[in-house]
């Protein structure tokens, strides 16, 4: 496992505190607050951890109050339900006694059904595509001093966008985003692990897709953005050290929220999972 990995791999093992309870640290990835991703991960892992032989089928939380990235967060699981087929549980974060985020998370055995999905839709391979990081390395002459440490550090999840929108100079596009992404190196064969590391993931760029007709994006003036909610659906086992597509919509946006959806395809065009976001996307006057 390569380095930045292993230390990503690190912030979703979270560690035990008591029944039912854990703590999980933060990272700055040069956000105002915690990462929404970071959050959803942890509580997926934290949720799973209170749960045997089932794996996690959906997931929705809400975002209640931004977390700070210099302090670790508190997970209490509450065992709401262990049917014969399914278990759910609720996840409660906290960072100094008050609630950031809950969640809950549903559990079902392995079970076979019938069997059907939307086929992938077109798009431009992840050969020789750009890496965001590439795209961040010519930007860093115009990006504040400040930032350009953070920005131009060794991800450990590579992303390749198609069609990527220059976020100094954006231009208004269709309401839909597409990229490649896989985490760098080997990982081990855990599949709690793979769907973590996808709820992680679910959230980079997601909101974005309801800015891209208004020509804005997160670093225009007078936006102030952040998720609201987020939901996830776990369809067919994947992995996520291979590349997977997250293809992105959003049909709708209004009232200063805008709304998103996504789907993962691996490379033979299989649906392993699905996601939903409500945004604030408010430009102030």
């Amino acid at each position: 496992m390569l380095e930045v990995t292993r230390k990503l791999v690190e912030l979703l093992d979270l560690s035990p505190t008591g029944d039912d309870h854990f703590q999980g640290d933060s990272e700055d990835l040069g956000f105002p607050n915690v990462f929404g991703g970071q959050v959803l991960g942890q509580s997926l892992m934290a949720a799973s951890r209170t749960v045997e032989d089932r794996a996690a089928h959906s997931l929705h939380a809400y975002f209640l109050r931004p977390g700070n990235h210099s302090l670790p967060i508190d997970y209490e699981v509450q065992r709401v339900r262990d049917g014969g087929s399914f278990s759910v549980r609720r996840v409660i974060a906290r960072q100094d006694g008050r609630e950031i985020l809950t969640a809950a998370v549903s559990f079902q055995v392995a079970e076979e059904g019938f069997e059907h999905q939307m086929e992938m839709p077109p798009a431009a391979g992840y050969e020789g595509l750009p890496s965001e990081s590439d795209y961040v390395e010519k930007l860093l002459p115009k990006i504040p001093e400040a930032m350009q440490a953070k920005l131009s550090r060794n991800r450990p999840v590579e992303i390749r966008p198609i069609d990527p929108v220059n976020p100094l100079k954006p231009e208004a596009k269709p309401p839909m985003k597409q990229s490649w992404l896989r985490v760098q190196g080997e990982l081990p064969d855990d599949p709690v692990l793979h769907r973590c590391l996808l709820a992680y993931a679910s959230d980079f760029s997601f909101l974005g897709t309801s800015l891209n007709p208004h020509g804005v994006t997160f670093m225009s003036r007078n936006m102030q953005v952040a998720s609201l909610d987020h939901a996830i659906w776990f369809h067919r086992e994947f992995r996520f050290d291979d590349w997977l597509l997250y293809d992105k919509d959003s049909p709708s946006a209004s009232g200063g929220r805008g709304f998103n959806r996504g789907n993962f395809f691996d490379r033979n065009g299989v649906l392993v999972a699905s996601t939903t976001q409500e945004a604030l996307i408010r430009q102030r006057k």
